[in-house]
């Protein structure tokens, strides 16, 4: 009766009086996806109409009068057959209307399926001070009647458990962030507990160590710069995320980069360096941009590698073109001198990527050794060139 109430707030036309003028029953009834139902309609004496002229009409379409019968001259029933799901939470508006069209009275109803296992639960903690949880609904997902998901945790050995307060709704499921004080080094029990009026459904439970998933922020303050004049390289340096800094973790980071114009990003795995990283075998006069993340890896008292962080803004710089490098010269034998460098800088380069990976010390030393040794080189050629000349 409370939706009929409803009802004739919202239609200005409806028949209305203190007195009972019509119902239908059942009220709001919940039944499952497939199933039928018989309805009536009842009409109060005083309206003085007949149970002949009336209709019925679900969610404003006219329902076909092959599936009335006339019970009385005052009650009119309809049967519904194989019922799809509702069209929308508050449920799907059945209503009896006279031969003028305005309504007498209204039900809605809920078709809908008891929901299945919520599946996919994981969990991380931001800097080891909170934790938060996604799932996704379980089976196809919809019950297309109102559905409520609680997440609920405990400390293993505790009996007592708490239900998360703070959800969200996502693209491919659920959220719920714990801000409540959170206990290391003490595995937790998290599950999902999905009901609704036509039944219920828990997920499996996961066991967890807050130690074992977290995730920080991003590295700060990304920046990338030339280096020098070589045309096939660039700096990249960041700072670390701040909570790296407490005693507890140790991180790995990850870069990627790609063209201006390509959508494509390669990454460089195994950083060595905490806080840069020279790129190297990049196109000349070419605009690149450069993005940093981190892994909370090591961390005291757990055995498992941590969480990756969301990449960093995005940062730019371009490298040299040969060409600036050719104008930079007045001198031809030196511009011979420049482009048989930059040849051979990148076939060192193009063996370094072959025996050594990523932005690790050991190639970074490698060529700042055969640097050395190849200006000494040149410096010992051209000293025997000026003592033939004299």
């Amino acid at each position: 009766m409370i939706s009929f109430m409803f009802l004739l707030l919202l239609a200005p036309d409806v028949v209305f009086s203190l007195t009972h003028v019509a119902m239908i029953s059942p009220q709001d009834p919940i039944m499952r996806i497939g199933s039928s139902l018989t309805a009536t309609c009842t009409l109060g004496a005083e309206l003085g109409l007949h149970a002949t002229s009336l209709y019925w009409t679900l969610n404003g379409a006219r329902l076909s009068s092959s599936t009335y019968s006339i019970v009385s001259s005052n009650i009119l029933s309809i049967e519904l057959h194989s019922l799809n799901g509702s069209n929308q939470k508050s449920g799907d508006n059945l209503m009896c209307h006279r031969a003028d069209g305005r309504i007498l009275a209204g039900s809605c109803l809920y078709v809908g399926m008891p929901p299945e296992k919520p599946v996919n639960l994981t969990c991380w903690s931001h800097n080891a001070k909170d934790l938060s949880c996604r799932w996704r609904v379980g089976g196809q997902g919809e019950t297309h009647i109102p559905t409520k998901y609680t997440l609920k945790y405990k400390l293993r050995w505790h009996e007592r458990e708490t239900e998360c307060e703070n959800y969200s709704s996502e693209k491919q499921g659920y959220s719920c962030h714990i801000s409540a004080k959170i206990a290391l080094f003490t595995p937790y029990e998290i599950w999902v507990e999905a009901t609704n009026q036509l039944g219920a459904a828990i997920s499996d439970v996961s066991s967890l160590d807050v130690l074992d998933v977290v995730t920080t922020d991003p590295p700060a303050n990304v920046q990338v710069s030339r280096i020098g004049i070589l045309e096939d390289q660039l700096m990249v340096r960041w700072t670390s995320p701040t909570e790296l800094k407490d005693i507890l973790f140790q991180a790995k980071y990850q870069i990627r980069y790609r063209l201006e114009d390509s959508t494509d990003w390669k990454a460089v795995d195994n950083v060595g360096n905490p806080t840069s990283c020279r790129l190297a075998g990049l196109r000349p006069g070419t605009v690149y941009f450069v993005q940093v993340r981190s892994n909370p890896v090591g961390i005291f008292g757990s055995r498992r590698p941590g969480i990756w962080s969301g990449w960093s803004h995005p940062a730019a710089a371009s490298t040299p073109s040969g060409e600036l490098l050719q104008r930079g010269s007045c001198d031809p034998k030196a511009s011979e001198q420049n482009s048989t460098l930059r040849r051979e800088l990148k076939q060192f380069f193009g063996w370094v990527r072959k025996h050594a990976t990523g932005c690790n010390s050991m190639s970074i030393k490698l060529y700042d050794q055969w640097r050395v040794w190849l200006q000494k080189s040149h410096k010992t050629r051209n000293q025997v060139l000026q003592d033939n000349n004299s």
